[in-house]
């Protein structure tokens, strides 16, 4: 079993967004016509959406096209966004939706990309290529809802309460379907792992 403690050391990237307030106000400047406003909300959350798109499409290029239309889709639906909710939550959802639509219309076939920098040594350096390489590969074989919950709660960092808005999904099913991925998961990577010494020997 793949166990949440390991998943939460390894994906983790928090990432620390501004004020819902700020975001806001910077809805209200956009569609009061201040295009920059809307600029400045793309400049702010591009990164982690790129990073979702990424991990779930597997492929640089999808990932780019899917958070350039999210973003525009957003833009374009500005005027029905509920700021009863928060943007971030809400940008997720059109992220989301966008990578469905581009699953559906093909298979993946890149690796993923990881440009982080190891920082060890070579040999530490290989081991962590390695293992990153398994999990990635190990993400892009979940369904698409395991594989959203997993993104969205290990690589954007959201709560429970912040996937099942996104997602409008109850938070139980989160709960639930963020269960069964790590399950998988598990069950995958101990597979390879497994296979690796059996080749070894």
């Amino acid at each position: 079993m793949l166990g949440s403690d390991f998943l939460t050391n390894y994906f983790m990237r928090r990432v620390y967004f501004s004020s819902d307030s700020d975001d806001l106000a910077l809805v209200r400047q956009s569609l009061a016509g201040q295009t920059e406003a809307f600029g400045a909300l793309v400049t702010r959350y591009q990164r982690v959406m790129y990073t979702v798109a990424l991990r779930m499409l597997g492929n640089a290029e999808d990932a780019q096209d899917a958070t350039q239309d999210a973003f525009v889709k957003a833009y374009q639906r500005l005027a029905s966004f509920d700021p009863s909710y928060r943007f971030y939550s809400w940008m997720y959802r059109i992220l989301v939706n966008e990578c469905l639509n581009v699953n559906r219309d093909r298979r993946p076939e890149d690796p993923l990309d990881d440009n982080a920098a190891g920082g060890g040594t070579p040999f530490d350096d290989a081991l962590a290529a390695e293992r990153r390489d398994q999990i990635n590969m190990a993400l892009l074989q979940l369904s698409p809802e395991y594989r959203t919950v997993v993104v969205l709660r290990h690589f954007a960092g959201q709560s429970y309460g912040e996937i099942a808005e996104a997602l409008a999904i109850p938070e139980k099913t989160v709960k639930s379907r963020l269960y069964s991925a790590r399950q998988r998961l598990g069950e995958l990577l101990l597979g390879w792992r497994e296979r690796g010494k059996d080749e070894d020997r």
